[in-house]
């Protein structure tokens, strides 16, 4: 009888735990040929599900997490709550074949922390 108390309070807490994270697609971008001559090109489409963070960083990477070279409009994106945002990532046809991840991190501002607070990290991988 205890144990099943047990697990009752377990599955209630599960329940009234409420987590969000951001949302980036497509999961599996491919890199195209852009309009410069020896530059490749994606988009990613990025959603704020979180009202704690207005702030995202993207970033491309390879297969151990080294930082690959690349060019967006804006690394660090400002985004409301519930907004959505269509981010162009250009890598040079030289590292197509390293580059591994794209990712966008939520950036939390020191004086918006909470305890809670936690910085959730969304990556797709590059085909």
């Amino acid at each position: 009888m205890k144990y099943v108390w047990f697990t009752l309070g377990f599955i209630f807490l599960l329940g009234t735990v409420n987590t969000h994270a951001h949302e980036m697609t497509p999961t599996y971008p491919k890199l195209e040929a852009s309009y410069i001559p020896g530059v490749l090109k994606t988009r990613m489409h990025i959603f704020n599900r979180r009202d704690d963070v207005s702030y995202y960083e993207i970033g491309v990477f390879g297969e151990d997490w080294e930082p690959i070279p690349f060019v967006t409009s804006y690394k660090l994106l400002k985004m409301d709550y519930l907004a959505h945002a269509e981010v162009d990532i250009y890598i040079n046809e030289q590292d197509k074949a390293s580059a591994e991840y794209i990712c966008s991190k939520s950036k939390l501002r020191k004086e918006d922390v909470v305890s809670s607070a936690i910085s959730s990290r969304i990556c797709s991988r590059i085909k």
